[in-house]
């Protein structure tokens, strides 16, 4: 177990930074992009990017690897000083789990799954974008604090090493 303490804290952190930053990055760059898109173009975009990001990377060093790894460092640091920290993330990072799967991953799948693009006016009303880009705010947060807290942890176990 001890020598798993060090790697499993590093790549909580390491893929907490990642997901955090995909998520940041929708928030100030990709939505705010199409969002001046006609209709037309922010479906077919969307649709796009959203089959391009579901990817064994993306699942492996992100999405799933953030939680598996946290959950990890959690099991690894029972009973030791930076135990309250990962625990912290590991319960933030699990709301943002929970908001993507219930919020953004439905309306995801909701496009993907429109063909009609004559239609794209339609579809992107029914996609909901201002509570995709709200529910993804506040994965933002969650996910930048839950790594705030990681990189903490990851202090408090040099300290006491």
């Amino acid at each position: 177990m001890d020598i798993l303490r060090t790697p499993s804290l590093l790549g909580a952190t390491l893929t907490m930074g990642l997901v955090t930053g995909a998520f940041a990055l929708y928030a100030h760059a990709i939505m705010p992009g199409l969002k001046t898109t006609d209709d037309r173009t922010f479906v077919a975009a969307f649709q796009s990017i959203d089959r391009a990001i579901i990817n064994p990377w993306f699942m492996l060093t992100g999405f799933v690897g953030a939680l598996v790894l946290t959950l990890a460092a959690a099991l690894t640091q029972l009973g030791r000083d930076p135990l309250p920290y990962i625990g912290a993330a590991l319960g933030l990072y699990v709301v943002v789990v929970v908001i993507t799967l219930v919020v953004n991953v439905p309306l995801n799948d909701a496009i993907k799954a429109a063909t009609d693009l004559n239609d794209a006016a339609a579809i992107r009303e029914r996609f909901h974008e201002a509570r995709w880009a709200a529910w993804n705010l506040v994965r933002v947060v969650a996910s930048s604090a839950a790594f705030v807290l990681l990189a903490y942890a990851l202090v408090v176990h040099g300290r006491s090493a």
